[in-house]
C-alpha cells in the first residue's frame, strides 16, 4: 500500500494552534473523517479528521505542540476495511482486513448513530457526537451512577435531543465523549478542569466517583435519589419552544440544587441605618468623577463584611464533612454575585480587609464589567470566603439567598428605603438598608448570626467604627 503524509488542513486562518489531545496511535486502522487529534485555538476546540481510510504508520507530534495549515503531523497507509488488494481479495479478506472490519464494527457498535464523513469537506470543524440510541449496546454499559442519570433521562425530565444539545456544547475530546456515552454520563453535568473548562478523563472519573458516594450515602441513610419531577406535555395548552440550557445555566442550577439539598439554611434579617453613609458617599461624587469611578454603597458593604469576618471567624470557614474537619481561613476574599445576560457569575475580590474604599470601588467596577463581557478568568471566580448578592438596584424588601458552598454564609442586600425611626423623643426619617444573611447552620449558630448582622448594621451606620 502507498504511504502518504498527513497534513494539517485549512484552520480558518488560525496559526500555531495547540494540540490538546491525540485520538489515535501508530498501528491504528481508521476510517476517513475519524478524528486523529484535537486542536484548541483562542476561539474554538476542533478535531482534525483523517483525510482517508487506512492505517496510521506514525505520528510526529505530541500533546502541547503547535501546528499550522500544511504542517505534516504523521503518515498513514491508504486503504481501510473492505479495500483489499486484488490478490488478497480472491480467497476472501486478509487477516488485516478482518481486524479492520472488527474494529470498524466495534466502533459503530460503541458509537451508534455516527457516520463516516460527519464533517463536511477536508477542513476542521467542531464535532458534536451523537448520544447512544435507546436499546443500543452502549446504553447497556452503564455504571452504577446511572441510577441518578436514568431519572434525569426520563422523557418527562428532558428529551434525548435536549440532552444531546447540552453535551455537544461542552469542551471534551472524542475519547472522553465515548467513555461518557458508555457510562451513561451527560457531559454537561461535569465541571471541566482543563484549559477553557475542557473536560478531562480525570474530571469524568471524579464526577462518577462523587455520584457513587452520593448514591451509597443515600442507601446508608435509607434514602435515595430524589424522584424526578414529571412534566406534562405543555404543547397541549398552547405553543411552546424548547432550547438547550447554556453551560452556565447548567452549572448554576446544579450548584444551587447541591447547596440547597446539602446545607441546612437559615436566614437572619436585619436593617442598617445608612443615612450618614449616604450623605458621605454623595459628598465624594466629585472625587469619584476625578478618579473615573462611581462610588456606590457596595465598597462600604465589602469593607464592613471584611471587618465582621475578622471579628467572627466562624463565618470564614468551610466544612470538610468527609474528614469531619473545620477549615479555618486566614484570608478574606469576598465574592460578588453579578447578573449578566448569560446568567449569574461570582467574581471574587481578594484581600478585602487590606484594601481601601476607592481601591475596592475600582476593582468591583472592573470585575462587574468583565463579567458582563464574558472576560472573567477562572482564577477570578475562585477562592471566595463569603458572598454578597445585591438586589438593591432592582427592588424588594428582603429575600433568602442560597449559600454559595463550600462557603458557609452569604449576605443579601435589598433596596434601601426611608422609614420613620424612633430616636427616644420623636420619629426621624432615616434611610434603612435591608440585610438578609443566609448561613449554614452546621457551622454557624443563630446567636452568632444575629451578632454578625448587628455588627454590620453598626459599621454601616457609623463609618468611624471602621477605624477601631
Amino acid at each position: 500500500m502507498n504511504t502518504e503524509s498527513i497534513r494539517v488542513p485549512d484552520l480558518g486562518g488560525a496559526a500555531e494552534v495547540e494540540i490538546i489531545e491525540i485520538s489515535v496511535k501508530a498501528g491504528d486502522t481508521i476510517e476517513a473523517e475519524d478524528s486523529i487529534l484535537v486542536l484548541e485555538s483562542d476561539k474554538a476546540t476542533m478535531e482534525l479528521p483523517s483525510p482517508m481510510a487506512g492505517k496510521i504508520v506514525e505520528l510526529t507530534v505530541s500533546v502541547g505542540d503547535k501546528v499550522s495549515e500544511g504542517d505534516v503531523i504523521g503518515s498513514m497507509e491508504a486503504g481501510g476495511a473492505g479495500q483489499a488488494d486484488d490478490g488478497e481479495a480472491k480467497d476472501g479478506q486478509s487477516k488485516g482486513e478482518e481486524d479492520s472490519s472488527r474494529e470498524a464494527a466495534a466502533r459503530s457498535e460503541a458509537e451508534p448513530g455516527t457516520k463516516s464523513g460527519a464533517q463536511s469537506g477536508s477542513g476542521v470543524e467542531p464535532k458534536a457526537e451523537a448520544e447512544p440510541k435507546p436499546g443500543s449496546k452502549a446504553e447497556t454499559h452503564t455504571a452504577p451512577v446511572s441510577a441518578e442519570s436514568n431519572a434525569r433521562h426520563t422523557p418527562a425530565a428532558a428529551t434525548p435531543a435536549d440532552q444531546e444539545a447540552g453535551s455537544a456544547q461542552v469542551h471534551a475530546g472524542p475519547a472522553v465523549r465515548k467513555l461518557a456515552r458508555e457510562l451513561g454520563v451527560e457531559l454537561h453535568r461535569v465541571i471541566g478542569s482543563g484549559p477553557k473548562n475542557r473536560i478531562t478523563k480525570d474530571d469524568l472519573q471524579g464526577y462518577i466517583k462523587q455520584q457513587l458516594q452520593n448514591a451509597q450515602g443515600g442507601a446508608a441513610t435509607g434514602g435515595g435519589a430524589l424522584p424526578a419531577v414529571k412534566l406534562p406535555d405543555f404543547s397541549q395548552f398552547g405553543d411552546v419552544e424548547r432550547s438547550a440550557m447554556s453551560r452556565l445555566q447548567n452549572l448554576t442550577a446544579e450548584s444551587m440544587q447541591r447547596s440547597w439539598l446539602n446545607v441546612p439554611h437559615v436566614t437572619q434579617f436585619d436593617e442598617a441605618d445608612i443615612t450618614d453613609l449616604e450623605d458621605f458617599r454623595k459628598s465624594q461624587k466629585a472625587v469619584g468623577e476625578a478618579k473615573g469611578l462611581k462610588l456606590t454603597p457596595l465598597p462600604f458593604i465589602l469593607k464592613a463584611c471584611a471587618y465582621a469576618l475578622k471579628a467572627q471567624p466562624a463565618f470564614n470557614v468551610s466544612l470538610d464533612m468527609d474528614r469531619r474537619e473545620v477549615v479555618q481561613k486566614h484570608y478574606i476574599h469576598i465574592g460578588l454575585a453579578v447578573d449578566t445576560p448569560a446568567g449569574l457569575v461570582v467574581p471574587v475580590i481578594r484581600d478585602v480587609d487590606r484594601k481601601g474604599i476607592w481601591e475596592l470601588a475600582r476593582e468591583a467596577q472592573e470585575l462587574a464589567a468583565k463579567a458582563r463581557d464574558k472576560q472573567l478568568k477562572p482564577a477570578e471566580m475562585q477562592g471566595g470566603c463569603f458572598t454578597i448578592t445585591s438586589l438593591g438596584g432592582i427592588g424588594g424588601t428582603a429575600f433568602t439567598p442560597i449559600v454559595n458552598t463550600p462557603e458557609v454564609a452569604i449576605l443579601g442586600v435589598s433596596r434601601a428605603a426611608m422609614k420613620p425611626v424612633w430616636d427616644g423623643k420623636a420619629f426621624q426619617p432615616r434611610l434603612m438598608l435591608p440585610l438578609s444573611l443566609s448561613y449554614d447552620h452546621r457551622a454557624v449558630n443563630g446567636a452568632d448570626a444575629a451578632k454578625f448582622t448587628t455588627l454590620l448594621s453598626r459599621l454601616l451606620g457609623d463609618l468611624r467604627e471602621f477605624m477601631l
